[in-house]
């Protein structure tokens, strides 16, 4: 069992980052070599700006590279709850925005032809007890009725005729939410950056941001020292390096995933007919879906802990097991692969973006990144040159986090309430 993430081990590595010292000055500087950053150095660099990407390990190597390869409509939130938080208004354009984002990421992948097994098959949200259907049924006439025709009501029946388990009741589907092999995706981003002119440096971790002459910013790395008029900061919140300020409004938590071996194409046919995105409904649940080569991913918090090889294998247990009582077939199937990654959560789990001291930042995506991020490069790019009304959370406010320094010392509190709901409710 390979404690690494299956995506990144079955991808090519990138060859085209810069070599030697970054040196020189640009037009914008970007933090951060996810989804994001590279999204936003292929916009820049296509509108003729010189952009230099300073990334502290490999490019997508952090949470856009260790995810699960759902790329999912709709919010982190249910649309209702939000709906009677915030104003219908203003949920129904957050909701849309997630929309638009399955669509940024699905033009990216043909425009620059991305091989990267792009498939739009759905994503089911699994109702884990009778009363949680009932849930997705109020949600799913509100949905309809407001801001997705697209959203299907599946019937406990409908359900087992193309999830071969019994430990569910219903669920809701997006048709339109996506899956793809984000190592291959986030290549494909990094090549293009390249082929439109931008300067990729990895292990080249950002240790100070300084404003000096003329509103320009000096970005000073492991491997060297640029000029930029503007920086974009796309690092998520990072435990190293000048970020305090974001460190202390988001919280990490780890998410852990198993890959089994590959599987017998008729054994998945009995499992999972359809291919989709899956999630269930519990707030400690789980995810899977098959990947391209015929493997079960299974992930989600197995522990509210913190990543690490020892921790990431402990988990790998724990998902093991939860796997086995989904799917009993899968008992004894092989574990390849096992890994984790941070989720960088905000209190209200939705993302924010906008200029700290004249900086530029998106950051916040609450476990549904792989298409926000994509989707806010591009955002991020047009707001750089000019245009912030494209910037769908430019008006939301972000307090700090009380008693949170950067280091989430009650993540096993939280970790407790969570668990207690999920026998309550």
């Amino acid at each position: 069992m390979k404690l690494e993430s299956y995506w990144l081990d079955t991808v090519s590595a990138f060859t085209k980052g810069e070599q030697g010292h970054a040196s020189g000055q640009y037009d914008v500087a970007i933090v951060g070599g996810g989804f994001t950053g590279l999204s936003a150095a292929i916009a820049l660099s296509k509108q003729g700006l010189s952009v230099v990407l300073l990334e502290a390990g490999r490019v997508v190597g952090e949470a856009s590279g260790r995810n699960g390869g759902q790329c999912n409509a709709g919010l982190a939130h249910d649309y209702g709850s939000l709906a009677q938080r915030i104003g219908a208004k203003k949920a129904g354009a957050f909701y849309h925005s997630y929309m638009a984002a399955v669509d940024t990421v699905a033009e990216m992948v043909e425009e620059e032809e991305i091989d990267c097994d792009f498939t739009r098959h759905g994503r089911l949200k699994l109702a884990a007890k009778p009363a949680h259907y009932d849930k997705l049924a109020r949600a799913h006439e509100r949905l309809v009725s407001e801001v997705d025709p697209n959203v299907v009501l599946l019937s406990e029946g409908q359900v087992r005729d193309e999830v071969g388990s019994e430990r569910f009741y219903g669920g809701l589907l997006q048709t339109t939410s996506a899956q793809m092999h984000i190592g291959k995706f986030g290549l494909g981003l990094a090549d293009a950056a390249v082929k439109y002119g931008a300067k990729l440096y990895e292990s080249a971790a950002v240790t100070g941001i300084a404003p000096i002459f003329a509103d320009r910013y000096q970005v000073t790395s492991s491997r060297g020292t640029v000029i930029a008029d503007k920086v974009l900061l796309a690092t998520g919140s990072s435990a190293k390096g000048p970020f305090s300020y974001f460190r202390r409004r988001l919280v990490s938590v780890g998410s852990f995933i198993i890959v089994t071996e590959p599987l017998a194409p008729e054994l998945l046919a009995r499992l999972l007919v359809k291919r989709r995105g899956y999630v269930t409904s519990k707030n400690i649940g789980n995810y899977f879906r098959v990947t391209p080569d015929n493997r079960l991913l299974f992930g989600g918090r197995a522990r509210f802990a913190m990543s690490n090889p020892r921790s990431d294998e402990k988990s790998g247990h724990i998902l093991q097991a939860s796997m086995a009582q989904v799917f009993p077939a899968l008992s004894k199937v092989r574990i390849d692969y096992c890994w984790g990654g941070l989720v960088d959560m905000t209190a209200d789990r939705l993302p924010r973006a906008g200029q700290y001291k004249g900086m530029y930042y998106s950051l916040g995506y609450s476990g549904h990144g792989v298409q926000m991020s994509t989707h806010m490069g591009q955002v991020m790019a047009q707001v750089i040159m000019g245009n912030e009304t494209v910037n769908p959370w430019r008006d939301l406010d972000w307090a700090p986090v009380p008693g949170h320094f950067g280091k989430p010392w009650f993540l096993p509190f939280v970790g407790a309430y969570y668990r207690f709901q999920d026998l309550i409710h």
